[in-house]
């Protein structure tokens, strides 16, 4: 298979790992700079056989090509509203609304709600915000030009929940194929692999919806037991830290290769 690596853009520190993994896998690639306003991916190639990682804009960009396999996953059952109804209260934030972000938001006494993106997963990080930190969050990314955010961007409402711990999966063909933590409460001592509990869990939920041949699940511990934080995209799903990318995209290689 042909990889088709987005440069970083992002700075992310761990973004080199792909090209030592590549390498080191003896898997041929080439290295694409795309930018954000861009309307197509500009790369001529008559192989077929091609998987895209990047940007979000690259990721989208990439279902235009649709001779491409595996292409991009983006869209389709990655969308809230597909997959919560199968996941439906083993959800995070199970109970949420969408508004365009210009929307004024209804706020109780001292309330904190967790607001992200809807569609555009990278416009901003998701987080908690109370009702003084979003207005003037709002009112600085519509004003800033130089930001996708629009008057029009729509964004997920919810609940604010506190998760114990959470950790990123990557799942190929079914099966998890790496796990980590990427974040801890700071009463809670640290734990260097995902527990069984947090791993079985995920099983579960991939037994009632493999949502897609390849992609990523966030999941959490609560006071409630272990919830899905959410689903993002393989393509343009960054690394962590403790991150096995070699295993990642060996497993990639190996199952879209037959």
């Amino acid at each position: 298979m042909y990889f088709l690596i987005q440069a970083n853009v992002y700075l992310d520190p761990d973004h080199y790992k792909i090209f030592d993994a590549l390498e080191e896998l003896n898997i041929e690639y080439t290295v694409i700079n795309i930018l954000p306003t861009a309307e197509k991916i500009d790369f001529e190639t008559d192989r077929k056989d091609i998987f895209v990682y990047g940007s979000v804009t690259l990721a989208r960009l990439a279902k235009q090509n649709a001779g491409w396999f595996p292409g991009s996953f983006y869209g389709g059952n990655h969308l809230y509203e597909v997959y919560s109804t199968y996941y439906s209260e083993n959800l995070l934030n199970h109970t949420v609304s969408v508004h365009k972000i210009s929307e004024e938001l209804i706020w109780k006494n001292n309330e904190i709600k967790f607001i992200k993106p809807y569609s555009e997963a990278k416009i901003f990080t998701g987080k908690v915000f109370n009702e003084s930190e979003w207005k003037d969050f709002v009112f600085e990314s519509i004003e800033n030009k130089s930001n996708r955010i629009s008057v029009d961007s729509l964004v997920q409402v919810s609940e604010a929940k506190r998760p114990i711990k959470e950790a990123r999966l990557w799942i190929v063909g079914g099966k998890i194929i790496d796990a980590g933590y990427y974040k801890f409460d700071d009463y809670i001592l640290f734990e260097e692999k995902v527990s069984e509990d947090g791993l079985h869990f995920a099983n579960e939920m991939i037994r009632i919806f493999d949502l897609e041949k390849a992609f990523v699940m966030d999941i959490c511990l609560t006071g409630e037991g272990w919830k899905i934080v959410e689903i993002n995209c393989i393509n343009s799903s960054g690394f962590y830290p403790n991150t096995n990318v070699k295993s990642i995209f060996r497993a990639l290689n190996i199952y879209f290769s037959h």
